[in-house]
């Protein structure tokens, strides 16, 4: 039986045929043409370490969904370097017109572009109602079609991510599965978290699930309410915990690296790095964008309970 040749009578490789049946893989999805962009909104202090982060954020949600316009708008940006989220928003209304108009100047029949220009993704774990109502004025300010969605959490993942982060700082077992113990494994986890009352509690709902991973008591505290971190340190001891460790429900820019270390001081305990460019955050940023949009790649789901 012959075979397709090409050039000098090599072989050509012929596309595989899909696999039929209720196990052929799915196909993969990619942005729809013309949708709008994800514009990520970062809080905090712009920096070269808080630019990076963004980049691997983006850079997850990106190899997730092919054909993804991302960009990054800092909170508190002014420059170029660090453009703020209003001039962002512009920038991405500036650039859809643009390329509406080069189209009709080609001849080519195109629709107009309708809808919003952008989704705007908060890069928080949990809701911090002053840092959203910031959002949410500088998206009015831009005067662009802009959808802003949720926060990130609570999600399993993000459980997943705060027990990496642990095991990480030698505070837990990476695997509860395995017979080894980790010598300085916490018996006790604080749940450190930004915004208030709200924020806290929903940070406590990630706190059930990080507690039923590890099978330590979690509580939950606020990093901004003076001295909450050391009262429930001194909860978990009066329960029977000796040695604490704090795990920031943070994904890093929104405080001070410093004010973790005081509060940890304060209280006692060690602590672990902020949850920061984990593949969970690029992942949970991108279902909020599909999710505005109506489109369904696989949703992100988290890692069962070992």
């Amino acid at each position: 039986m012959s075979s397709p040749t090409g050039p000098a009578g090599l072989p050509v490789r012929m596309p595989r045929p899909r696999q039929p049946g209720r196990h052929r893989r799915p196909e993969p999805l990619v942005a729809p043409e013309g949708a709008p962009a994800l514009v990520l909104a970062v809080p905090g202090t712009p920096s070269s370490a808080t630019r990076g982060l963004a980049d691997e954020v983006i850079s997850i949600a990106r190899s997730e969904l092919p054909g993804l316009d991302a960009r990054i708008g800092h909170l508190d940006g002014d420059d170029e370097e660090f453009p703020s989220l209003s001039t962002v928003l512009v920038h991405a209304a500036e650039e859809r017109a643009a390329r509406y108009e080069q189209a009709v100047a080609a001849g080519l029949e195109v629709k107009e572009p309708e809808g919003p220009v952008a989704v705007v993704v908060p890069l928080l774990a949990g809701p911090d109602n002053a840092l959203l109502r910031r959002i949410r004025q500088a998206v009015m300010d831009s005067r662009i079609a802009a959808e802003l969605t949720d926060v990130l959490g609570p999600h399993p993942l993000l459980a997943e991510a705060l027990h990496v982060r642990l095991s990480e700082a030698g505070l837990a077992r990476a695997d509860r599965a395995r017979l080894f113990t980790v010598a300085t494994a916490a018996d006790g986890i604080i749940l450190a978290s930004v915004g208030g009352d709200e924020a806290v509690q929903a940070a406590g709902i990630t706190g059930m699930l990080l507690a039923a991973r590890l099978a330590v008591p979690v509580m939950a505290a606020a990093l901004d309410d003076e001295g909450s971190i050391a009262s429930v340190a001194e909860q978990l001891r009066s329960s029977g915990s000796q040695q604490l460790a704090l795990a920031p429900y943070l994904i890093g820019p929104e405080i001070e690296a410093s004010l973790l270390a005081e509060v940890a001081q304060e209280a006692g305990c060690s602590t672990a790095e902020p949850l920061g460019p984990y593949p969970a955050i690029g992942k949970l940023t991108l279902a909020k964008y599909t999710t505005a949009l109506g489109i369904s790649p696989q949703q992100p789901q988290g890692a069962p309970v070992r």
